[in-house]
């Protein structure tokens, strides 16, 4: 079937059908099961002709939509994702409706759009207006980005312009104390080696830097080129590192900093900018992940860094058929992608809509309902709750005692299994000092004291049902 320009004669019919399944999918999101494992899709051939769209509706919505997750519901609290708000899901409609190429300047106001959101964001976070940068498709993308640049500024430092000569002959070490795993690809895809990092002690009974044994590290480091890797929110603990202290040191041994804040920059809402991430504002370069906590859809990353010019070193090449504005770089030339989505949208129309307090209203309730969960884990006599909860994550196992760690592992493992196969919440797992444990992040708008609630009873009920499987 060729596709016909009189196909958008159609638009009012496609229209109500997307719109039903739209608000199909949305009504039943409490009813449905969180996370919808064990999926299978019918396999069959290309089509030659096609099958028109009634039968690909029909064939779509038999097969596919029940078997889709409702990973943007309330009770979704594996690893750490929001919930598209219905601003954000509709911008994001809109999006593919506009169907704009962010590339360059010069035919759409959409790169001054993103222009804006980038300033807006530096505002919601109180960063000074020296940071710039770009919306990327997520956080991976973004600590490539500053890997990129950290690379770029080590060799620059030894007379090797990286991005045009290649990492031949490059010294560099790299200090971290718990990168995130994207953060640990985005070394390997930079091709600084994902086993490169030298891991710097933690504090005790936490995730979160030691700051001393990093400045021994740095002092005992003959590497002309240096790299710190700081994190504001750990993906197990929510730790934060002592960013006061790394910065300086960054300074005094002149290495790039870049923080890993996806979703631990958001606590600055409603603490200040005064307190667990404080001296965020001295780092080179920033990661922030939109479609965590500020509930946007996927693919929504934030690169931001005081040092513009290393970005567009790393990312402009020169074409005849492409044009770079030195001045007010194009977004081709600061980030991954020549043709870009006008992603920025989702994030423009969240800050335009909900403003400032209204973000920091669903980022309050999602801790408080999280420390209202480990509340009622700690009371719990069966489970453990692992760590007392510090922001909107909850680590817990099945109760234990007495089991060797093996069994106490094992046990953790058929929990989780049978908690996410129940279909009332979805938790992933997570280690802690070495025993596996559950966890649960709460990061969408949408959670209620109800949710928590559901969540008891379905632990609850898998303590019965463990118990008459033995």
């Amino acid at each position: 079937m060729e596709p016909l320009k009189a196909d958008w004669q159609k638009i009012d019919s496609y229209l109500k059908v997307f719109s039903q399944i739209t608000r199909n999918f949305l009504s039943e999101l409490d009813e449905k099961n969180v996370a919808e494992i064990g999926s299978q899709l019918k396999q069959q051939p290309v089509s030659s002709n096609g099958k028109g769209f009634n039968q690909a509706l029909e064939f779509f919505c038999d097969h596919i939509v029940p078997q889709l997750s409702a990973g943007r519901g309330p009770r979704y609290w594996g690893f750490v994702t929001g919930g598209a708000t219905p601003v954000a899901t509709f911008a994001d409609w809109l999006v593919s409706t506009f169907d704009q190429n962010l590339s360059s300047d010069g035919d759409s106001i959409a790169t001054e759009v993103e222009r804006q959101t980038l300033r807006w964001l530096c505002q919601l976070f109180d960063l000074p207006d020296t940071f710039d940068g770009i919306v990327t498709t997520g956080a991976t993308a973004s600590n490539f980005l500053g890997a990129l640049c950290a690379r770029q500024f080590a060799g620059l430092q030894q007379n090797i312009n990286v991005a045009k000569q290649g990492a031949y002959g490059l010294d560099v070490d790299i200090f971290s104390t718990t990168p995130h795993s994207s953060m640990i690809k985005s070394l390997g895809m930079a091709g600084l080696g994902q086993n490169s990092v030298k891991l710097v002690d933690a504090l005790p009974n936490s995730e979160a830097m030691d700051v001393e044994h990093l400045t021994q590290m740095l002092e005992q480091s003959s590497a002309p080129g240096k790299i710190i890797i700081a994190s504001v929110g750990t993906v197990t603990a929510t730790d934060f590192d002592d960013l006061v202290t790394i910065s300086l040191l960054s300074k005094k041994h002149n290495a790039w900093l870049h923080v890993d804040a996806a979703f631990g920059m958001f606590e600055r809402l409603i603490t200040g900018n005064e307190t667990k991430s404080k001296g965020i504002e001295s780092a080179d370069s920033i990661t922030l992940d939109s479609h965590k906590w500020l509930n946007v859809p996927y693919e929504s990353g934030v690169f931001l860094t005081r040092h513009l010019n290393i970005l567009f070193d790393n990312c402009n090449v020169p074409a005849p058929y492409l044009t770079s504005n030195v001045e007010k770089p194009d977004f081709m030339s600061l980030g991954v992608e020549n043709s870009r989505r006008f992603r920025a949208l989702p994030v423009w129309m969240t800050l335009l809509v909900y403003g400032k307090q209204g973000i920091a209203s669903w980022i309050q309730s999602n801790v408080n309902l999280a420390k209202r969960f480990a509340q009622k884990i700690n009371e719990s006599s069966e489970y453990e709750l692992i760590l007392p909860c510090q922001l909107n994550v909850v680590l817990f196992r099945p109760n234990c005692s007495g089991l060797s760690q093996p069994d106490a592992d094992e046990k953790t493992s058929n929990f989780l299994r049978m908690i996410n196969q129940d279909g009332r919440l979805f938790l992933s797992p997570g280690k802690w000092q070495g025993k596996r444990i559950i966890r649960a992040a709460f990061s969408n708008w949408e959670t209620q004291k109800e949710d928590v609630n559901m969540a008891m009873d379905c632990l609850c009920d898998i303590v019965k049902n463990y118990s008459d499987s033995l």
